[in-house]
């Protein structure tokens, strides 16, 4: 046992010590506190600290005032200035940088207002289509005028239809509860997707990496192959749970100091202010679940090559089950109940991800759970098991090696050892 531990250890603080390990967590909190701070960013980046200023050529004399009090209702960031001056004038305005955009008032022949908008460039959608809201309404209450309605008629007439939705299973979640709860599920489910890809890759090259280098030879001669595959499992494990607290703390930290800047985005929609213990307890299972499920995978597809150059070819059909399910995730935040959801959550390269997104949106039997669970744990182990005789005979095992027919050949091996 003293061996495994050596292996253990010696992977987890090897991997600990190197660059790519190094680099790799430090751009990837960079990129964590970018996104947690993209309000200050973009301020930061834009000279106007976010406002935008537009001159208004009112040819009618009328529609300025009512423009910009729809407006300021809108978007209080963009500021409108009656310009006095030509059309050309405004527009040597707008390329000095002293306006943002143009924007033309005047009446179409039902004495209904219409607009023109000049910028430099018509890629921000988002000044145009506030300005055009704003004059949308202007015309309504004009139009709603020309024919005699009373503003508590048009109030009546836009106002929202009442539309209420009740769940009839009991204790289901409320449109607020989904909301964060699909909020939650979608950062999670990155989470394990990525950490999946990236950890179980890893054994895979650690293994082709140490028979490449005839690493292998040595340790098979001190230390049984399974210890060294799950010493090896074990060890990249506690090592993806190192660099996750790294990511998790930092994004949390983050978060919590710039979320009133970030309400009115994703996290406006999806609150994360009351995260349920469940949700997180069942995130950390079928995190750690389906990182030994799938590192179980790649070790022994990882101890079947010789050369790092084919560990890729090797490994595609588990990363594409790994695609695939996060794939049906995506899907399935739309429709969690859908039945195709519920089948595919039973099956177990499918279970980390959807069984987790079945549990953390909706109130499903604890023991639907608990069976996704155990089918992840019978998985693991039937893996385990034809995974060390497959990895027993595949450390062994040298040359061209980039065939599933190889499993055969290091099963053989193993019997014959």
């Amino acid at each position: 046992m003293n061996s495994f531990w050596i292996i253990l250890f010696h992977t987890y603080v090897n991997k600990l010590k190197t660059k790519s390990f190094f680099f790799t967590t430090l751009l990837t909190v960079v990129i964590v506190l970018a996104l947690t701070n993209i309000q200050n960013i973009i301020h930061t980046f834009d000279k106007n600290d976010g406002k935008e200023k537009v001159a208004v050529l009112d040819e009618t004399g009328q529609l300025y005032n009512p423009l910009k009090k729809q407006l300021s209702t809108i978007n209080k960031d963009i500021t409108l200035t009656l310009y006095k001056g030509s059309l050309e004038k405004a527009e040597k305005k707008v390329e000095k940088g002293d306006y943002s955009a143009i924007i033309q008032l005047r009446y179409n022949d039902e004495k209904l207002p219409e607009a023109s908008f000049k910028a430099m460039s018509i890629a921000d959608s988002a000044l145009f289509t506030d300005l055009q809201t704003s004059l949308q309404q202007v015309k309504t209450m004009l139009a709603a005028a020309k024919i005699q309605l009373t503003p508590a008629q048009l109030q009546k007439l836009y106002e929202p239809v009442s539309f209420n939705k009740v769940a009839l299973e009991k204790n289901a979640k409320t449109e607020e509860e989904l909301n964060q709860a699909r909020g939650l599920v979608y950062v999670l489910l990155f989470i394990i997707y990525f950490s999946v890809i990236m950890y179980a890759n890893m054994i895979a090259m650690e293994v082709a990496i140490e028979k490449s280098s005839r690493v292998m030879e040595i340790l098979i001669s001190s230390v049984s192959p399974i210890k060294q595959m799950f010493a090896k499992i074990i060890g990249i494990g506690l090592l993806s749970l190192t660099q996750l607290a790294i990511f998790l703390s930092v994004g949390y930290v983050s978060l919590k100091q710039n979320m009133e800047s970030l309400k009115e985005g994703f996290f406006g929609v999806y609150g994360f202010g009351d995260i349920p213990v469940g949700t997180i307890t069942y995130a950390v299972i079928f995190f750690i679940l389906g990182y030994f499920l799938y590192a179980t995978l790649a070790a022994f597809l990882g101890s079947l090559v010789s050369r790092i150059e084919d560990v890729q070819q090797m490994i595609t059909p588990m990363t594409l089950l790994v695609v695939g399910g996060f794939m049906i995730s995506m899907f399935g935040l739309g429709k969690p109940d859908s039945t195709f959801i519920t089948a595919t959550s039973y099956i177990p390269f499918f279970t980390p991800m959807i069984m987790f997104l079945r549990v953390g949106m909706l109130n499903i039997p604890a023991w639907e759970s608990l069976i996704g669970i155990g089918l992840l744990i019978a998985t693991i182990i039937i893996l385990a098991i034809f995974g060390a005789r497959v990895y027993k005979g595949g450390v062994l095992m040298y040359g061209k090696s980039n065939s599933y027919k190889d499993i055969k050949k290091a099963l053989q091996l193993t019997k014959n050892k």
